[in-house]
C-alpha cells in the first residue's frame, strides 16, 4: 500500500505544479496584457494633450487672423464709400458744366469799391452815405 500511495502523491504532486505553473503562465500573460494597455492608453492621453495644445494654438491664429480680416473689410468698405462719393461729386460738377452759361463783359456788374480810412468812424460813414443817397435821389421822400 505505500507503493500506491506514493504514486498517487506524486500524481497529486505533478497535478498541483501543472495548475500552478498554469496559473502563473495566465498571470504573466495577463499580467503583459495590462501593461500593453496601459502604454497605449497613456500613449493615447499623451498625443490627445498635445493636439489639444496644437489646436488651440492654431485657433489663436487664427483669430487673430480673421480680427485684421474683419478691419480690412471695414477699412474697404469705407474707402468704396469715400470712392463713391467722390465719383458721384464729379459727376455732378461735369453736369453742372452744361447748365452754366460763359459770361461776356455784358453780363459783368461793376460796384463801386468803397475804401475804408483808418481814422474814420463806422456810424458817420452810414450817415454820410444816406445822406449822399438822399442828394443822389436814390433814396425818395414821400410818394
Amino acid at each position: 500500500m505505500n507503493v500506491f500511495e506514493n504514486e498517487n502523491s506524486l500524481n497529486k504532486n505533478l497535478q498541483y505544479f501543472t495548475q500552478i505553473s498554469s496559473h502563473k503562465k495566465l498571470s504573466f500573460n495577463l499580467r503583459l496584457i495590462h501593461k500593453i494597455f496601459n502604454s497605449i492608453n497613456i500613449s493615447l492621453i499623451s498625443l490627445i494633450f498635445i493636439f489639444s495644445f496644437i489646436s488651440f494654438k492654431s485657433q489663436t491664429k487664427w483669430s487673430t487672423i480673421y480680427k485684421d480680416l474683419a478691419r480690412t473689410r471695414a477699412k474697404n468698405n469705407n474707402l468704396i464709400d469715400y470712392i463713391s462719393k467722390t465719383e458721384e461729386f464729379y459727376i455732378n460738377q461735369i453736369e453742372s458744366l452744361n447748365i452754366f452759361k460763359k459770361t461776356t463783359p455784358k453780363d459783368l456788374i461793376y460796384f463801386d469799391r468803397q475804401y475804408n480810412k483808418k481814422g474814420e468812424n463806422k456810424l458817420i460813414k452810414n450817415i454820410k452815405y444816406i445822406q449822399d443817397g438822399f442828394r443822389d435821389s436814390k433814396y425818395q421822400r414821400g410818394y
